[in-house]
């Protein structure tokens, strides 16, 4: 039995769109989930790949972590490579611990020890790597998509601007719910104030004195087009991509969150709230809206997880977006929607623990679904 929910999400959810047996909810032209239950809407394989540069590569050498059996790994540049296997295959060590770490290391400094390996050739060619994952955007209820982005010290200064705050001497600091000026006081501009229950989880009420606008009532007489600064947190993305269409530093950013399909969210929603989904594309969102050196490695581990096919169809043409702009990408997978959409792909296996940590099969997925000893090629000679 099926309950299908929808039509969208967030705002644009909430409803019993269709319930039956799969077959029933296949049939309903209202059901996202009945479209690829049909066969109507699917992902495509892709009709051409993208062509493996043969100097363009990094070499990981000896890579010897948990399972690893010494094993010299290549991974192309300016594509899509996707490592496959079963569970405990060595995926996760080969990439996490190993390329990852190492990467990470190497152009930011960072302290973690990267897993056993001899060396990486080709590190020069990469000027820096981002890791995505479905981790939350920020751990307090203080960061939201308007932090994250950086599009909230733009919005400040343009309430710092208009004629009545250069009046009053009020600057963008009198616009942060984080700081004293502007903020409410009584909640410190949560909104919110905390109950603590002792031995029960807390519970928060909103607050009395601004109720749940964040700011004094100085802060909140200060108008652009119309709008408090309360008001614009409250927009939906939708709602704030026409609002400041005319702000290009702005729009920019909106836009392309609108268009990892995230309209719905809210500019001022607590960085809390999202799921791990849409965390992760707002992490891409704010990739893609950055200029692009075309020399970064985006490292994604299993990013399928808990999304929709229609979120993965959305997903897949954003990492293409980065790729196009000539960056690199390796992604851990088991969904065999991305699996067969890699430009590149390196099995891992054969098995899982002690029977894995070796490379079964490399290529391109069609060359892979050749491969008789692989468990994923088997799997994709059915689809493609």
């Amino acid at each position: 039995w099926l309950v299908d929910v929808g039509p969208g999400a967030g705002v644009n959810g909430g409803m019993i769109v269709a319930s039956g047996t799969p077959d029933e909810v296949s049939k309903n032209p209202k059901s996202l989930t009945g479209q690829f239950l049909s066969g109507k809407d699917k992902i495509q394989t892709p009709k051409k790949r993208r062509k493996i540069q043969k100097n363009e590569k990094l070499v990981i050498k000896n890579a010897r972590e948990n399972n690893l059996k010494n094993i010299d790994v290549e991974i192309p540049l300016g594509v899509i490579t996707v490592v496959s296997g079963v569970s405990g295959s060595g995926k996760s060590t080969l990439v996490n611990e190993i390329l990852s770490k190492e990467l990470l290391a190497r152009k930011h400094r960072a302290q973690e020890v990267p897993g056993a390996h001899d060396e990486i050739l080709g590190l020069a060619k990469l000027d820096k790597a981002i890791v995505i994952d479905q981790s939350a955007i920020g751990r307090t209820p203080r960061s939201n998509p308007a932090t994250y982005t950086g599009i909230f010290t733009q919005i400040r200064e343009l309430f710092a601007g208009t004629p009545e705050a250069n009046i009053r001497g009020f600057k963008a600091g009198r616009f942060s719910f984080n700081v004293k000026g502007g903020r409410c006081e009584n909640c410190q501009g949560d909104g919110v104030i905390k109950i603590e229950m002792h031995f029960l989880p807390d519970v928060y009420v909103e607050c009395d004195v601004c109720h749940g606008k964040r700011y004094n009532r100085e802060a909140l007489e200060i108008l652009y087009k119309g709008k408090t600064i309360s008001d614009v947190l409250e927009m939906t993305i939708d709602e704030a991509t026409e609002f400041f269409e005319n702000i290009p530093a702005i729009h920019r950013k909106l836009k392309t969150i609108q268009e990892v399909g995230l309209g719905y969210i809210k500019l001022g929603q607590p960085a809390t709230t999202f799921s791990g989904g849409e965390a992760q594309r707002i992490k891409l969102a704010t990739e893609l809206a950055r200029a692009s050196t075309g020399k970064t490695m985006y490292i994604l581990d299993e990013p399928t997880t808990g999304l929709h096919n229609a979120d993965v169809k959305r997903l897949l043409s954003i990492l293409n977006r980065l790729v196009d702009a000539g960056n690199s990408m390796v992604i851990i997978e088991h969904n065999l929607d991305i699996v067969k959409s890699a430009d590149w792909l390196i099995d891992m296996g054969p098995e899982g623990g002690a029977g894995g940590g070796t490379v079964v099969a490399t290529g391109t997925p069609e060359q892979v679904s050749k491969v008789e000893k692989s468990w994923t090629g088997k799997y994709l000679k059915n689809i493609l």
